[in-house]
């Protein structure tokens, strides 16, 4: 039976999505795709717009046989966290043949000579860096010139420019230093460009533009945008404008728990990363995930001007550190995601335990292969933790306060009942 893993975010749930299961099962000839999903925060360093379980309930219902949850410490990481993360759990789950992620270039061979280069960091490309980082440029866009100009082809200006290439190349580079004997495939991303606002008319929108709408479902809690006022919409004008975007039984789901556990913003944890803030020295938040010394002197030196999560976001913002790089740092500082942590955990494995989220009834026998040829503890309750090594509980512990947060949040917004993590059941579809 042969398995390709797909590393998601599904944030939320669409047509696009929906393709790139179904052509990853095509191009691989594998008979069940297996998902990495991010839990309830997501890799650009904000809470996910829905739970995971509810994200995890749509993937499965259009085709995914399981769906693992990410780790937090490397599911709100930068790009290279996020992808050896997700390419180490697959790895280890020891039944994946596969992996199929989308890119815009489409071009594997592309990708996989750029992640060489940037893997192996020969002198040159590392002089080019360092040149282009005096100048004063963002890492990333000194990256992407040094790449250019080391193969000498202009055309890996592009290729680093768009956010699929950019996890593709990490992917590639992760199963490279992991030695994985899991092969790699690329599918052409269709549709809209990832930052697109809009809904496109050929019905394979973003998830930035389907986010952008459900804002505007959320307008009346003032949640997600920071000044002005605008009209609201009504639940079913939404779902008319979502019809045909996404896939029936995900719109029945979004209809179903719309204004019950989704949407969340940035903004709902405000409150939450003033109180994390408030007794910190620029000294202790040095110890956090992405925070450099410059970003934590600011974020002292702001404070005062601090009205909310995302306009404090805003606030921070300098030509040298990017939005998503500041987004994430002040999400590892709520969370307590901290550097001698994850170095932990990336120097005992990455992973100890694997937690399935979900599993479709006619796969359940993978979990069987998994417990026997994986290399790690399948979590299918929390109570089966307790022979986890001690860095896997700490990762598991973070796991579930990140978790519990999220849903206290969602609890408070929506008057909600609270269930814990410790009470939430496996789903099966």
């Amino acid at each position: 039976m042969k398995i390709v893993g797909l590393i998601t975010e599904y944030n939320p749930f669409h047509n696009g999505h929906l393709h790139h299961i179904k052509e990853a099962l095509r191009i691989t000839g594998a008979d069940a795709a297996i998902v990495v999903m991010s839990g309830d925060y997501v890799q650009r360093g904000v809470p996910a717009v829905m739970p995971k379980r509810l994200r995890a309930e749509m993937a499965l219902k259009c085709g995914a046989a399981a769906v693992f949850e990410l780790p937090v410490c490397y599911a709100s990481g930068s790009a290279e966290y996020f992808a050896t993360g997700a390419v180490s759990l697959l790895d280890q789950l020891g039944i994946v043949d596969s992996l199929c992620f989308g890119s815009e270039c489409n071009d594997i061979d592309a990708l996989s000579r750029i992640a060489g280069i940037l893997l192996a960091e020969p002198a040159k490309y590392r002089s080019l860096l360092k040149s282009h980082l005096k100048n004063g440029q963002s890492y990333p866009a000194a990256r992407m010139r040094a790449v250019s100009e080391y193969l000498g082809a202009s055309s890996c200006v592009s290729v680093l420019n768009d956010p699929n290439n950019i996890l593709g190349i990490e992917y590639l580079k992760a199963l490279k230093k992991l030695e994985s004997p899991i092969k790699p495939y690329t599918i052409r991303r269709v549709g809209s460009h990832y930052h697109d606002r809009e809904l496109s008319g050929e019905h394979l929108s973003s998830a930035s533009a389907i986010r952008s709408l459900l804002a505007y479902s959320g307008s009346a809690l003032q949640t997600d945008r920071f000044g002005g006022t605008f009209e609201d919409l009504s639940l079913s004008g939404i779902l008319n404008e979502l019809e045909g975007q996404v896939p029936s039984c995900c719109l029945e789901l979004l209809k179903d728990y719309h204004r019950v556990s989704y949407p969340v913003y940035q903004n709902d944890f405000s409150l939450i990363l003033k109180y994390k803030l408030l007794n910190k020295r620029p000294e202790s938040l040095l110890r956090y995930m992405d925070v450099s010394e410059e970003l934590a002197n600011r974020i002292c030196g702001q404070l005062d001007n601090y009205f909310n999560y995302k306009q404090f976001c805003e606030l921070l913002k300098t030509r040298e550190t990017t939005q998503t790089r500041i987004n994430r740092a002040l999400l590892h500082i709520m969370l307590g995601i901290k550097k001698q942590d994850v170095s932990e955990y990336i120097n005992s494995g990455y992973h100890s335990y694997a937690r399935l989220l979900g599993v479709r009834k006619d796969k359940e026998k993978l979990l069987s292969r998994i417990a026997k040829a994986g290399s790690l503890t399948l979590l299918t309750r929390l109570t089966d933790s307790d022979s986890l090594p001690a860095a896997g509980r700490k990762m598991l512990r973070n796991d579930i306060l990140a978790s519990n947060l999220y849903t206290s949040v969602v609890t408070d917004k929506y008057k909600t009942a609270y269930q814990n993590e410790y009470k939430q059941r496996l789903l099966k579809i």
